[in-house]
């Protein structure tokens, strides 16, 4: 919406022969006022829509994060060696036979 310099001129004497010149300086001022008002409405509006909109990204980005660093603290080697280090007579299991031994195993075992 863009206003001829002739145009403007015709809306400031319209509102000078509707409210007097005595009035005009106010409605200046109230008109002023009510713009800075606006725009400081946009001003939180956008904000609130930016963090509305920032808060899923900078929770995924959190989640990333904790996944790093769980994944720097993680060795499948240390699991690997407890395994193959353990001690079999520590266990309350005991010893599972292996299967050439083992009468009753029914797989294919070459005996």
């Amino acid at each position: 919406m863009e206003l001829s310099i002739g145009e403007m001129a015709l809306i400031a004497v319209a509102i000078v022969v509707l409210f007097g010149p005595d009035k005009l300086p106010q409605i200046a001022r109230d008109l002023g006022s009510g713009v800075r008002k606006m725009r400081g409405a946009v001003e939180d509006i956008k904000t609130e829509i930016m963090k509305e909109t920032d808060n899923p990204v900078s929770e995924i980005k959190r989640e990333i994060e904790k996944v790093k660093d769980a994944a720097k603290d993680y060795n499948p080697m240390n699991d690997a060696q407890k395994d193959v280090i353990a001690d079999p007579l520590a266990s309350n299991e005991p010893p599972k036979p292996k299967p050439s031994d083992d009468e009753a195993y029914e797989g294919p075992v070459s005996r």
